[in-house]
């Protein structure tokens, strides 16, 4: 792990970044990191608290010279996605994360990486240890859960934060500065499971759908990627023709992230195996085409399954109302802005399928940076599910960003990367959940901005963060720091 890093500047970050690669943190699982970022703090001399939720806060004094300048907050999440290849052999309970460099990219080895967010953890980190930095009071705030419900955020309290400004390090493009999010639902389908004997004529065979991208089911949504659990729902579909039956069907793992992988388990007539297998491969050869310069690994496939000579089945109607649902659900953009040029408003994700003891759950998110429009598309798919025969449960959900492009912060922000860099940087809003939302509406008046490195891939195994952006990431929050009045 050590060599992944060696010689890359700034060598206090990418110590860092390197240190809580070894911790496991996986959403609801930050308990040893929080630690961490506490004992640091503390071993530092700086003064830290720490949450009955595990979010932390920790408090640098102003240097020499700007103790009258007003307090900024630093915040990131200390959770990363856990996702990783299906060959891989990686627990993320346990293992740390293997970096692996590739030129000027750092990846890991058939997981996610976790430079979201581990950059901003391991950028706080290094600027409470620098001394040599000039910065006026500083607060860095290290929340938990943000990738799965952003309740870290949620759980924050008055008084736990001081600072008025707010600079969030979870934006994943180098020379942009994030004013405004999307805020986002989860619209769960669960049917009762209804099963019977598989018939004694049948043999068993699974279906799998692999080698897609996957990734963020806000940035990527608009890129055209396949989803898993729609293409083997097409297959399935397909295979009714040979009385093919399913026993369980999974898929997809995080409800905001684009499933890369399904299976399903199914049985069918011994005397139709081989017709079903021709059916697999012209549906292969069909969809490969179709997502030919998106999904290039794209593969699916029909494998006998020895030694199972009898089990469970879905009862037909269930399984034709399960498989007609996934057919209507919608995924992908259903609407860009009219204000931003280029900036999805509103989409959606069929993320996650489990087969599961009693039940058939199925996972869906929806995103918008229009609040009604939230309620719109939540209500479709909520009304798909009712008509497929399933409950649809709905989540609690998290708020949008509103952006204020008369922010003090923003402006501070435009001027030092323009003094730096000779060039204005690109101010956005962006289609994913940022915690600013919700610690604006915690924290009324809070004036906030969001950028980071470079990162592509993100809640993918294929997730790899621009090392050279890294450095011109570090230099700018420095400036800022310097300019604040």
């Amino acid at each position: 792990m050590a060599n992944a890093i060696d010689g890359l500047k700034p060598a206090l970050l990418w110590k860092y970044f390197a240190e809580i690669s070894k911790i496991p943190r996986g959403s609801k699982n930050e308990k040893q990191i929080s630690t961490y970022v506490f004992e640091t703090a503390k071993k530092l001399g700086l003064e830290a608290k720490q949450d009955k939720s595990l979010n932390v806060v920790v408090r640098k004094p102003a240097s020499a010279g700007k103790e009258s300048m007003p307090s900024i907050c630093l915040q990131g999440h200390l959770d990363m996605v856990c996702e990783k290849n299906k060959e891989t052999i990686h627990n993320f309970e346990k293992d740390p994360i293997e970096l692996v460099r590739k030129g000027d990219i750092l990846m890991a080895n058939g997981t996610t990486l976790g430079a979201d967010n581990g950059v901003a953890v391991a950028t706080n980190l290094a600027i409470m240890e620098d001394k040599s930095l000039v910065h006026g009071p500083l607060e860095f705030l290290f929340t938990v859960d943000e990738e799965t419900g952003l309740t870290g955020a949620n759980s924050l309290k008055p008084g736990f934060l001081q600072s008025k400004a707010l600079m969030n390090l979870d934006s994943e493009e180098e020379g942009a500065l994030y004013v405004g999010c999307s805020g986002g639902r989860n619209t769960i389908g669960v049917w009762k499971a209804a099963f019977e004997n598989a018939s004694p004529k049948s043999s068993a065979l699974v279906i799998r759908v692999k080698g897609l991208k996957g990734g963020h089911s806000g940035l990527e949504i608009d890129k055209g990627r396949g989803n898993s659990i729609k293409i083997i729902n097409r297959v399935l579909q397909a295979l009714t023709k040979v009385d093919t039956r399913i026993s369980t069907i999974e898929g997809g793992n995080k409800s905001n992230a684009i499933p890369r992988e399904a299976e399903a388990l199914v049985f069918i007539p011994k005397n139709n195996v081989k017709k079903a297998k021709s059916i697999v491969e012209t549906w292969n050869g069909t969809i490969k085409a179709e997502l030919a310069t998106v999904e290039p690994d794209l593969t699916i496939t029909l494998e006998e399954v020895p030694g199972v000579k009898k089990g469970k089945v879905l009862k037909r109607n269930l399984q034709s109302m399960i498989c007609q649902t996934i057919s209507a659900l919608p995924h992908g953009v259903t609407k860009m802005s009219a204000d931003i040029a280029g900036l999805v408003e509103t989409s959606t994700n069929v993320a996650i399928i489990r087969t599961e003891k009693g039940k058939i759950e199925l996972t869906t998110s929806q995103r918008s940076s229009v609040a009604t429009e939230i309620d719109e598309i939540v209500q479709s798919v909520g009304a798909v599910f009712t008509l497929g025969g399933a409950k649809p449960v709905f989540a609690e959900g998290y708020p949008g960003w509103k952006p204020n492009l008369d922010s003090k912060i923003l402006k501070i922000a435009k001027s030092s990367y323009k003094a730096l860099y000779g060039k204005d940087p690109e101010v956005k809003a962006i289609h994913a959940g940022l915690e600013c939302g919700i610690i604006g509406e915690k924290y009324p008046g809070m004036d906030m901005v969001s950028f980071g490195p470079t990162l592509e891939g993100v809640h993918s195994p294929d997730e790899k963060i621009h090392i050279d952006t890294v450095e011109k990431f570090w230099r700018f929050l420095l400036e800022i720091l310097k300019n604040v009045n």
